[in-house]
């Protein structure tokens, strides 16, 4: 292998990180660079100013989790060989590739423009997964490494069978990835929503079942405190959905430049394929510069922070017999058509009533809302093998009272361009008279 020596980087959150060589020449492709042009919490630095650290930086934050990980497990295996299993250098070794590749299938603003115009599959599918790496420089480093096939299968687009407790490392609802990113969001939005790094040591494989969990018995009986620290993660989680990912002026930023984008591709300004080599900033030049005027407005507006307002929004828990339903009509993948015939009927409505031309947006920033957290195995007292921790809501009330809060966080949102107060509460009026039953909690300029 080329480049077999060390290097160590310093980073702002773990400190240093030691990459071996084989994980220097990796890190080195063009399909890894390109994440350093690709925010990590895309439209935050709006609202957040130093929320700017990229899917790059993650990218090596899960490598070094990934590896406390597998020193936690390797360890808890020595002094219980005969019920746990060990996740050593070799496993180590292929699970660290892994994770330093585990987000090239992400697009500039990808979990916007995904989870919104339904126009492409995931950046976990496994045909975007496949597509990125074979035949791509990535794929040939590692396939001179002789891991490319495991490093597929860990991602969940292989064809290799590998134990599920590599995948688990990576993907659980507790893992590396969000293990780094939780502690890495804190870092660079200035909020303290911390978990404790001893959350690491509870981290085992059972050899039964191959899978990862956390263990929060001994002896017999329940540690508290470790069980608080699980706990701890997920409260992290749905704190930063609240205050950070699902923040309204991220919401409606995240809106804008998904817009743009749907405006250049419906004109041929741009493919979809496009989006997979861009970064943030040459989507955003090529959308100013493109020939649809639309798509070319609305970057610009991004650009300067000019974000649409907010004319009405439908939360979960005022709407929850109609939630499904609006979903399928308006933001299942292939009803685009459906939504933009809604909004252009409130524009005209609008235009009518006020003698102004306003833009309307009906965004849903995501079409599920889980804690998927309270997913990941533990073992309890009593219980036998590890389970879920979510079946154990009896137990621990406080899991599902998170889990509540959490799918009440989803909101479907009417945004106008026009910041004019009384267009805004017109435009409420007039979605109230199509969409019946449905209900507004926001009171613009109230």
């Amino acid at each position: 292998m080329k480049n077999s020596g060390q290097v160590v980087v310093r980073d702002p959150v773990h400190g240093d990180i030691r990459l071996t060589g084989e994980e220097k020449a990796l890190l080195d492709t063009w399909e890894v660079q390109r994440l350093r042009g690709i925010r990590q919490l895309g439209t935050a630095h709006l609202v957040y100013p130093g929320a700017v650290h990229t899917r790059f930086d993650h990218s090596l934050g899960t490598l070094h989790m990934a590896h406390r990980l597998c020193r936690a497990i390797d360890e808890a295996a020595r002094a219980r060989p005969s019920e746990l299993a060990g996740l050593g250098p070799a496993e180590e070794r292929v699970i660290r590739l892994a994770a330093l590749v585990h987000d090239v299938t992400h697009i500039p603003f990808g979990h916007n423009i995904e989870d919104q115009s339904g126009l492409l599959e995931r950046h976990d599918s496994p045909q975007r997964i496949r597509a990125r790496l074979e035949g791509g420089e990535a794929g040939e480093v590692l396939a001179e490494a002789g891991a490319l096939e495991q490093v597929l299968s860990i991602l969940g687009a292989g064809e290799e069978s590998v134990p599920q407790a590599w995948r688990d490392v990576l993907s659980d609802t507790i893992s590396a990835d969000i293990l780094d990113y939780l502690a890495r969001d804190a870092w660079f939005t200035g909020l303290f929503l911390r978990y404790d790094p001893r959350v690491l040591a509870l981290f085992r494989v059972d050899r039964a079942s191959g899978r990862m969990f956390v263990d929060v018995s001994k002896g017999g009986m329940l540690r508290e405190d470790a069980l608080s620290e699980v706990i701890r993660v997920l409260e992290a989680r749905y704190y930063f959905s609240e205050r950070v990912y699902y923040h309204h002026a991220k919401i409606t930023a995240g809106a804008l430049v998904t817009r743009a984008v749907e405006e250049a591709l419906d004109g041929g300004a741009l493919k979809i394929q496009d989006l997979f080599e861009h970064t943030d900033e040459s989507l955003l030049s090529a959308l100013e510069m493109c020939c649809v005027e639309r798509a070319a407005r609305f970057a610009r507006l991004y650009r300067r922070r000019r974000l649409p307002k907010r004319a009405a929004v439908y939360p979960r828990y005022a709407n929850r017999d109609l939630q499904e339903e609006m979903l399928e009509r308006f933001f299942k993948p292939g009803r685009r058509s459906e939504r933009r015939a809604f909004e252009r009927e409130v524009e005209k409505a609008l235009e009518k009533e006020t003698g102004t031309r306003t833009e309307v947006i009906l965004y849903c920033p995501r079409r599920e809302m889980q804690l998927k957290e309270s997913s990941i195995h533990v073992r309890m007292p009593g219980a036998g093998a590890p389970a879920p921790l979510s079946t154990f809501w009896e137990r621990i009330p406080r899991i599902r009272d998170l889990e509540d809060s959490y799918r009440n966080l989803w909101k479907l949102y009417l945004l106008c361009s026009s910041p004019d107060v009384e267009v805004l509460r017109r435009a409420a009026r007039i979605a109230e008279s199509l969409l019946p039953g449905l209900k507004n909690t926001y009171q613009p300029g109230g």
